[in-house]
């Protein structure tokens, strides 16, 4: 069992519906207006790596592709009208909206790569989670993500594919 590491790009699958966080330069055409953020049901997407950046409890996921930061706020997502989740930032910017925190459900302190976890919204304490809506054009077949306020098996993640650092030995 390994760890997972800040400097890691990986991606994230969801437990309940097998679909990667994923995101493109495709903006929201209500809420925000910020670029998308969908559940990718092919595993094959190479818009679906975030990188972890740390330093400890708080991380950010920044999109591998566009450098956005995956952001949170208290517009409504389009589809179930939880929290809306974008990307928004850049590599070195952002702001506190930027901030998730991750919960293991083992009773590991770490986020090992084979747990599954919830990822939660620091200011929001929503959850990461996928709502099963599905969108229509143009980002047809790809899941609403959402900020969802409960505990449930759609905001359960997990590590698949990715390029994973290894930790230097003291």
């Amino acid at each position: 069992r390994k760890e997972m590491t800040c400097g890691s790009a990986v991606k994230l699958v969801n437990v309940k519906y097998n679909a990667r966080l994923h995101s493109h330069d495709v903006k929201y055409g209500s809420g925000s207006g910020q670029q998308s953020v969908t559940g990718q049901p092919s595993k094959d997407d190479v818009n679906s790596y975030w990188v972890v950046k740390g330093p400890h409890a708080t991380i950010r996921l920044m999109h591998s592709a566009t450098g956005s930061n995956l952001h949170s706020h208290q517009f409504p997502s389009p589809l179930s009208h939880n929290k809306e989740v974008s990307a928004f930032g850049s590599e070195n910017g952002g702001d506190h909206l930027d901030n998730w925190m991750v919960v293991c459900t083992t009773k590991s302190k770490y986020w090992m790569r084979d747990d599954q976890i919830r990822i939660k919204h620091v200011e929001l304490g929503n959850y990461l989670h996928l709502t099963g809506d599905v969108f229509g054009r143009p980002i047809n077949g790809q899941y609403e993500v959402s900020g969802y306020h409960g505990t449930e098996r759609g905001n359960l993640w997990k590590a698949a594919e990715g390029v994973f650092i290894t930790p230097k030995k003291n």
